[in-house]
């Protein structure tokens, strides 16, 4: 279940792609930090300008609904990144729960340009920590977790601003790297087909366990306090095309699917490479297969980062 392919002949990882899948919603206003402190998995009460988060946006019974990107550009300004197949219905969701909040939500997706950064295009004074924040005049850096020892960031910019400088890097060439930090966006295939732990989110800075109540938040708190996580996000390789939401099975049992694809990209040296929420039995031997027990062979891949235990 192990994969010997090689990336010796794929491209240089460096340069700046234009990330044209991802979107903003911007919340504007005093209680834009506490609002969204009340709807979101992770802290934003103590966001600070040289901070950012990993977040999701969940529904009553913890299942995901969206994942962001978040950060300030402002005391009183705070922008969303995320999928945009799942932006408009979460900006309706999200502005429900507004209510006598000092906060106003609208789609800035059209306002800003998303560029992703990797190894030299990198600004050389981004802090080295996962989900820091640099402001370079109205640009904001966002360091990622990297990729296959690829250092990464998110650069947001106003859509007028020239491009960030930096060698040219294929859209397909960024969507691998990010599978290959396991660290998933969630899209419109997926949507509320996981709770956070199911994608590891509790384990890269997506969840705090120690801020007050949101959507959800009993039931990610139980699933991480009484040991029943029986599914984690795994990174695979695989020879034909993988897409979100498509099912994955386990030798043992051919009926019923063990995962389900989150994201999927070509790899630079041939084949695909995909993070699967799956049961963890599923890891432990046996094969994997897309699509059907008779589908493609999946080869299971190291995780790049080590897992939180249950607690």
């Amino acid at each position: 279940m192990t994969s010997s392919i090689s990336v010796a002949d794929a491209p240089s990882f460096h340069g700046v792609a234009r990330l044209n899948h991802l979107g903003v919603i911007q919340v504007d206003g005093e209680d834009a930090a506490k609002f969204l402190h009340g709807q979101l998995t992770h802290d934003f009460a103590l966001l600070g300008l040289s901070e950012a988060r990993l977040a999701a946006f969940c529904s009553a019974k913890g299942r995901m609904q969206a994942s962001f990107v978040g950060f300030k550009r402002s005391h009183d300004q705070i922008l969303l990144v995320c999928s945009r197949d799942l932006l408009p219905a979460t900006l309706k969701r999200l502005s429900m729960f507004v209510m006598r909040a000092k906060a106003k939500l609208s789609d800035a997706s059209d306002a800003f340009a998303i560029w992703g950064l990797a190894g030299s295009a990198m600004p050389a004074a981004l802090p080295a920590a996962p989900w820091t924040q640099l402001r370079d005049a109205d640009v904001s850096v966002v360091r990622l977790y990297p990729a296959d020892g690829t250092a990464r960031a998110l650069g947001v910019a106003p859509a007028t601003n020239p491009a960030p400088a930096g060698e040219a890097m294929s859209e397909d060439l960024w969507n691998w790297l990010e599978v290959k930090s396991a660290v998933a966006t969630l899209s419109q295939p997926v949507f509320e087909a996981f709770v956070p732990q199911m994608l590891n989110y509790e384990s890269v800075g997506g969840v705090n366990f120690k801020k007050g109540c949101y959507p959800g938040q009993e039931v990610v708190a139980r699933s991480q306090f009484r040991g029943t996580l029986k599914r984690r996000a795994y990174l695979v390789h695989g020879p034909e095309t993988m897409t979100a939401g498509q099912e994955v099975f386990h030798s043992s049992d051919s009926d019923q699917p063990c995962g389900t694809v989150v994201q999927s990209a070509p790899h630079p040296a041939g084949g695909f490479d995909a993070i699967v929420s799956m049961q963890t039995s599923a890891a432990l031997d046996g094969s994997l297969h897309a699509g059907s027990a008779s589908g493609a062979a999946l080869a299971l891949l190291p995780l790049p980062y080590p897992l939180l235990d249950d607690i």
